[in-house]
């Protein structure tokens, strides 16, 4: 039987891609084929089958246009009819000002099968993201959208002024930074105050959001001296005026703040969150990437007789996630580490080893190799069998302060660190001063980001001249010294809770 395709017509939302509807990420899962535009956020592709077809059909305002819109029809029927499942993502919602009905209207001239998903509207998400309610019991219980997009010159206008400037409480103008002036005196000329608050928000919903008030009378003017350019809307209305007291989303901590994570892949994700979560622009540069060892069998010999060690030992998140996975490939589960207690370096690989159903036998004060070596060493080791499962590369503190203390130590690597190349958006990101952070998390984040680099020392501090420096904790921190790097952030505790927390309270 011939496959049938299908188009979903998926709402994006404004910008931030957590908007994006639950029923839209789950069909963008399914995707064999993603038609994606300029306002749709690019992490949102991450949703979609690595193995999919991406197409981008970006339409940006005042350049040239990626794929016409007949264009873009046609790529779709081409791949339904190819029976494909194809995604169509636009941002905000499709069916205001998103010409989504234009497309479904093709598709149903050939017999195509469709759904349309709708998405957060743009006007929406600018006026909440600026703190600004577009419906307000005190102020008024009528909104318009209205495009801003008319040519200034045209013989008849499609909008009616005269009903529109004080027949709605709240106007809202999409794509109306170009005809702004006209937009203003429009309404001025047809009976609204000229004193009438405006809001103007760029960028809504992400941490590239630039917000600016005036009225209609001077909007242009402030809007010209804040070199606010599109993409942007134009909120009207008395309703603006309640920004200075529900301004939430520009007062978080690290609003504005570019923050460059050097994690690997794998990592980075609660980090990434929990900084965005506080405002920040994060921009991922993994420096290092994770894969198996190329040889299982220390680890394999050592599982054979697990009922032989006193201690198994985690240093780290990525050591419990490669042990088990190996442990699981070999038809085992946590039931087959009857016998050695288990230690943890830190709350976080703690929490990693209870996601398996083990809770640590002993934490130790200090977070670190060397703090967790103190902490076995007070209870004693002479004559005692320890397995270390870990990564190839490590430091050796904790198994030599270990066999010093009188303990047998088997080293089982579980994963390797391999270096990949650094993106080319990173060192352009670098060289445009367009970095304000970079956390390091381990010593070799930091070794590895400056091997990739490959820059002398000078060049070095030229390139980083005002980047604050954050390390997770003394090692790192000691490392980065080393390399010629000044560490302005250091947490009390080694987490990334613990990391987050200090850069909060340092840009505070």
């Amino acid at each position: 039987m011939e496959k049938k395709g299908k188009v979903y017509l998926i709402g994006a939302g404004p910008g931030d891609p957590e908007l994006i509807t639950v029923k839209g990420k789950r069909l963008l899962s399914q995707a064999e084929v993603v038609v994606y535009d300029y306002l749709a956020n690019k992490k949102l592709l991450a949703h979609a089958p690595k193995d999919a077809i991406f197409i981008y059909a970006g339409k940006k305002g005042g350049s040239t246009h990626t794929h016409s819109q007949d264009e873009i029809n046609q790529m779709l029927v081409d791949h339904a009819r190819a029976g494909r499942i194809v995604v169509r993502l636009k941002g905000g919602d499709p069916f205001i000002f998103g010409r989504g009905g234009e497309e479904l209207e093709e598709l149903v001239r050939y017999g195509i099968s469709f759904e349309a998903v709708p998405g957060v509207t743009s006007a929406s998400a600018a006026a909440t993201y600026a703190g600004v309610p577009i419906t307000h019991r005190r102020f008024t219980s009528s909104v318009a959208f209205v495009t801003g997009h008319e040519e200034p010159g045209k013989a008849e206008s499609r909008i009616a002024w005269d009903k529109l400037a004080t027949g709605v409480g709240t106007i809202v103008f999409y794509m109306g930074i170009k005809n702004l002036p006209s937009i203003s005196a429009n309404l001025i000329r047809h009976g609204r105050d000229p004193q009438t608050p405006v809001a103007v928000v760029r960028w809504a919903s992400t941490p590239e959001q630039r917000s600016v008030v005036g009225t209609l009378a001077n909007i242009t003017e402030v809007v010209r001296e804040a070199q606010i350019t599109p993409p942007a809307l134009v909120v009207v209305g008395e309703v603006v005026s309640l920004r200075d007291t529900i301004n939430w989303y520009e007062q978080r901590p690290l609003f504005g703040k570019r923050i460059l994570v050097t994690r690997s892949r794998e990592q980075a994700s609660e980090l990434v969150q929990s900084l965005e979560d506080l405002g920040a622009a994060c921009l991922e540069g993994a420096t290092i990437a994770l894969e198996d060892p190329e040889d299982w069998g220390p680890l394999d010999q050592a599982l054979a007789r697990i009922a032989d060690y006193h201690w198994l030992l985690f240093t780290s998140p990525n050591a419990v996630a490669f042990f088990f996975r190996r442990l699981a490939a070999l038809g085992g589960d946590s039931r087959r580490l009857q016998g050695p207690r288990i230690a943890a370096v830190g709350t976080a690989t703690a929490a990693s080893l209870l996601s398996h159903g083990i809770r640590a036998d002993l934490l130790p004060e200090k977070f670190t190799a060397e703090g967790l070596a103190e902490a076995l060493l007070s209870q004693g080791v002479q004559g005692r069998k320890i397995l270390l499962p870990r990564a190839l590369k490590a430091r050796d503190v904790l198994p030599q302060s270990l066999q010093q203390g009188g303990a047998e130590v088997d080293i089982a690597p579980v994963y390797r660190n391999v270096r990949p190349a650094m993106a080319a958006d990173i060192r352009q990101a670098l060289e445009e001063k367009k970095i304000d952070l970079i956390t390091f998390t381990s010593s070799s984040t930091v070794t590895n980001f400056i091997d990739l680099l490959g820059l002398g020392t000078e060049e070095l501090a030229s390139l980083l001249a005002g980047v604050k420096i954050a390390a997770i904790g003394p090692i790192t921190a000691a490392t980065a010294a080393k390399a010629g790097l000044t560490v302005d952030i250091q947490p009390a505790t080694h987490t990334i809770p613990g990391l987050v927390e200090a850069i909060a309270a340092y840009f505070s």
